[in-house]
């Protein structure tokens, strides 16, 4: 991460913006807050929609699957017909922003993004709240500049700021979004967007804990200070995480890939076709589907017997990689801790079967092992670690999380896998040369 070198900017520039993140960071704290609860109640009629069904058995049935389709193929047919730009995660499209590459309409991408995300996911896609979030955060920002009549790099740095006030929002994480702006979003370290992400990042979890409550997204134990025998298991841990980052990161652009070679079918169709096949998952185990939080918990209280871990992951690592692939709006971090979750308590169990004073508490091993995923697919260990502490608040695991993303960042890059977020912004800029 380099370093920009600033340009002189006067006091009264800088109070201005710094005033304007306040009031963005406002926004994106009520736009993210509202998203969370109406997701809230999405998985709730989506759980007693099941319910219902059951009692009517194969007419249920079929009842779920059209149910799904339509509801993912409206989210796919919104995105196509008012707002391209709200796709997938949407952070390609704000790091093409944040360069001044090319551009959509706010008032377009925000209303699509929080309908068309909560048609999807509340469909029970594996698919996070945090991009919708970070899009919709830097959205509004974006227009709070406009509005204002900042300069393009004031808008710049108000979209940036708004993007990390949205992230902070999605897991209660602030920290973690003014990390995820330097490390991922902006690449450099900019003391003007600094500034403006922090205002941001205070205002808009100030907001969404109004709403939310204050307590971490994650229960968990609390943790002591691992003693210095775990540092082995713990780097075992981190490259397992990368081997599997690796692997992830392929299975996402390869269901992409076959996608794009089913182009002579409507994008509609085929996010229908996905949205019925989670439908029908759901029908059988309704607990796989969604976001995952319920599943991110399990694994860090440990209430999940070991061979669920296996077939979790094995369910989940597909329907993550496979929602994607219906190009509705919907993040990859909530379905990427699910994944690191179970990562870690599989390993840790391993571990604690054979070393069993070495590695006293797999849970230990979940924590860390949210981050080290995280780290191996999307190649940033400092948002990876700070969200992983402010998810869970073990700050005691510190030391375990950066020998294990030191060595879940060095696999795939080993491997010359590229981080998630540039293959898809790649595959973005292909696809729409003229913007």
């Amino acid at each position: 991460m380099n370093s920009e070198p600033e340009q002189p900017a006067g006091r009264g520039n800088l109070f201005k913006l710094a005033s304007l993140a306040l009031v963005a960071g406002t926004a994106s704290g009520l736009i993210g807050a509202g998203f969370r609860l109406m997701l809230r109640s999405a998985d709730n009629f989506r759980n007693w929609f099941l319910a219902w069904a059951h009692g009517y058995r194969v007419f249920g049935c079929l009842l779920v699957i059209v149910a799904c389709a339509f509801a993912t193929g409206l989210a796919a047919w919104l995105v196509r017909r008012f707002s391209p730009e709200a796709t997938g995660s949407g952070i390609p499209h704000v790091e093409a922003e944040a360069e001044g590459k090319w551009s959509g309409n706010p008032l377009r991408i925000i209303p699509v993004k929080f309908i068309g995300g909560l048609l999807s996911i509340g469909s029970g896609l594996a698919l996070g709240r945090e991009g919708p979030s970070i899009q919709m955060g830097a959205s509004a920002a974006h227009l709070i500049g406009a509005v204002f009549r900042c300069s393009d790099e004031e808008c710049r740095a108000l979209l940036v700021a708004g993007g990390g006030a949205g992230l902070a929002t999605a897991f209660n994480a602030p920290i973690a979004g003014v990390a995820f702006v330097m490390e991922e979003i902006l690449r450099r370290f900019s003391l003007r967007v600094s500034i403006t992400t922090l205002f941001a990042s205070a205002s808009a979890i100030a907001v969404a804990r109004f709403f939310l409550g204050q307590a971490p997204d994650f229960h968990v134990q609390p943790m002591g200070y691992p003693g210095f025998g775990t540092i082995a298991t713990h780097i075992g841990l981190g490259a397992f995480a990368g081997v599997l980052g690796v692997g992830y990161n392929r299975a996402i652009l390869g269901a992409l890939s076959v996608s794009d070679r089913l182009h002579r079918f409507p994008v509609e169709l085929r996010a229908a076709v996905i949205g019925g096949a989670v439908g029908l998952l759901a029908w059988f185990a309704p607990a796989m589907v969604g976001g995952g939080d319920t599943i991110t918990q399990q694994m860090l209280l440990g209430t999940s017997v070991v061979f669920a871990y296996g077939l979790h992951f094995a369910v989940r690592f597909g329907l993550g990689a496979v929602s994607y692939a219906a190009q509705t709006p919907g993040g990859l971090f909530a379905p990427m801790l699910v994944l690191g979750a179970e990562i870690g308590l599989f390993f840790g169990t391993i571990c604690h079967h054979f070393f069993p004073i070495i590695a006293s508490n797999p849970a230990e091993f979940t924590v860390v092992g949210l981050a080290a995923f995280f780290t191996a697919v999307v190649r940033a260990p400092l948002t990876g670690i700070i969200l992983a502490i402010e998810l869970t608040g073990s700050f005691t695991l510190l030391l375990p999380m950066l020998g294990a993303c030191a060595v879940a960042m060095l696999i795939p890059t080993l491997l010359n896998n590229p981080p998630i977020y540039d293959s898809l912004r790649n595959r973005a800029s292909s696809a729409q040369p003229n913007r």
